[in-house]
């Protein structure tokens, strides 16, 4: 198990219970005291579940060896350099001096294997924690969450996508209602959300819709209802007058914190998250297209790095300081990874068989590994994660059991996740 560690010059912080009991190490407890037993028992107890997940969606799949996973100095690297971090012995690419410093939150899973190499099978992979089924859409790890944690105080959509690629998360056999809401570069005016015409007329324009919906609903009262159709206008309207709309508005921030994030749609986008999940919202999915590097991989990586980096580093960093980390889980990923062969055209092809991903928050350790691939890129992964372990792990972040059942169309009991959680995260 990978110690904690600190950058350095940073002060020690004090050796309370959580911290206790992660020096420690809570995988075998079989050594302490009874008083250390009860400290175990008192932790366990008293962790709360995180209330959000951030995905960072990095669309396209990343190359594992140019990220989180370098293997520098080995014929596999292909001259792909890699730095310290403020976790000791961790390792990352060479353009993640900013991730580096906050690797003391960050946790590496380098040995994701999954059972998609086609970008939409990827996706729906990774986003949903199962497999495409053509008898059942499962819904995104965000659809979840919506539907079986509390709404709370919260007049927007709980359930959010900035900069939406291809394939945004959905609600699946829940219902399109779970949908991820969509929206581009933060520093533009939502769409469709102020009144078109004059407060006065817009009142005009809801009385008289009301006269003609009840007219409608006489003597079918019943299959009206069953479509919903009123909660829909009411949540619509309630968030149109929402002063929560506010969180998506990232030029209330002091500019020094907009420049940490990087003046890019996807750095706002990152702000944006932030401000999200502090009002309430349950998920906020980021994607950063473009990885997809068949041909001059290395260069692709250069260039979308200096996005991520500043982005990613200054969302750790700023929930930290804000108390907001340990109730706000952050997962970075991709729907695969990239082969540990360069293709004759400078490139890196798709990869499920081991790939890497980074988490942080949520009441997950920092600055750990877990698993590990082959330098020479044949073996197989050890200490191989699934995608499902990777969902099961992110459910009970935020307290939800990954054994709960959920029907679908059809009425088939599907749990939330097949996985378990990665044990050496909590």
């Amino acid at each position: 198990m990978e110690p904690l560690n600190r950058a350095p010059g940073r002060r020690a912080p004090a050796l309370d219970r959580r911290r206790f009991l992660t020096l420690s190490g809570l995988a075998g407890l079989g050594w302490l005291t009874p008083a250390s037993h009860l400290l175990a028992r008192q932790e366990e107890q008293s962790r709360k579940p995180a209330q959000s997940i951030i995905l960072i969606w990095l669309d396209g799949g990343p190359s594992q060896l140019e990220t989180f996973d370098p293997h520098p100095d080995t014929a596999i690297a292909a001259g792909t350099r890699a730095i310290p971090t403020a976790a000791r012995g961790v390792l990352l690419a060479e353009g993640f001096e900013g991730l580096a410093e906050e690797m003391g939150s960050v946790a590496l899973v380098r040995s994701v294997v999954g059972q998609e190499g086609d970008h939409e099978r990827g996706v729906c992979l990774m986003k949903t924690g199962y497999r495409p089924d053509p008898t059942a859409e499962h819904p995104s790890i965000g659809a979840i969450c919506c539907h079986h944690l509390p709404v709370g105080p919260v007049e927007i959509p709980r359930h959010i996508s900035i900069l939406p690629g291809q394939w945004p998360s959905r609600g699946g056999f829940l219902g399109p209602s779970y949908d991820a809401f969509q929206v581009g570069d933060p520093k533009d005016p939502l769409p469709d959300v102020l009144p078109p015409v004059p407060e006065e007329r817009d009142a005009r324009r809801v009385r008289d819709l009301e006269v003609v919906e009840r007219a409608f609903a006489s003597g079918r009262a019943g299959r009206v209802g069953a479509t919903f159709h009123r909660e829909a206008i009411d949540r619509a309207r309630a968030m149109m007058s929402s002063e929560q709309l506010a969180a998506f508005d990232v030029s209330q921030e002091p500019e020094s914190l907009r420049r940490s994030y990087g003046e890019t749609p996807f750095g706002r986008a990152c702000l944006a998250a932030r401000r999200l999940t502090e009002v309430g919202v349950r998920c906020v999915e980021v994607t950063l297209g473009g990885w997809d590097s068949h041909v001059n991989n290395h260069e692709i990586h250069r260039d979308l790095i200096r996005i991520l980096d500043p982005a990613l580093s200054a969302l750790i960093r700023d929930l930290r300081e804000r108390g907001q980390l340990d109730r706000t889980a952050v997962l970075c990923a991709g729907e695969f990874g990239r082969t540990p062969k360069v293709n004759p055209l400078g490139g890196r092809d798709h990869w499920p068989g081991g790939f890497s991903v980074a988490l942080a928050g949520g009441g997950l350790r920092g600055g750990v590994v877990v698993g590990e691939t082959d330098p020479e890129g044949v073996a197989k992964p050890a200490e191989p994660v699934s995608v499902a372990d990777l969902h099961a792990t992110l459910l009970t972040a935020v307290g939800l059991d990954p054994a709960i059942e959920n029907p679908s169309a059809v009425g088939r009991p599907i749990k939330l996740s097949e996985g378990r959680p990665i044990a050496p995260l909590f």
